[in-house]
């Protein structure tokens, strides 16, 4: 199968970004932070190359691939694989939920 292209949306992104933060903050170096990148972009050459390998999800069309404390949420779209939201899944899943519907 070939590989599909990758697009996070804006949510990701910003989700992304702000439990890197955090974690900088917290133990006050960014060295955990580095690793989680690198186990970013490993899950998500995975899922490019093997879309369907996510388990299904109760909202329309979503995927979830776990890492961890962590989960990366997409659409498979054509050619391409929407990431719709990259979550610590410590977090209120009510608010996960409320980010698949929109």
């Amino acid at each position: 199968m070939a590989r599909k292209s990758i697009i996070w949306t804006k949510t990701a992104v910003r989700q992304r970004r702000e439990i890197l933060k955090y974690w900088v903050n917290r133990n006050k170096s960014n060295t955990y932070s580095k690793k989680l990148i690198k186990k970013i972009k490993n899950k998500v050459t995975f899922i490019s190359e093997n879309p369907e390998a996510g388990k299904l999800t109760n909202h329309k069309d979503s995927r979830e691939s776990a890492m961890g404390n962590f989960s990366i949420y997409y659409q498979i779209v054509e050619e391409s694989i929407i990431i719709t939201a990259f979550w610590d899944n410590r977090q209120d899943p009510d608010e996960l939920i409320k980010i698949l519907k929109s």
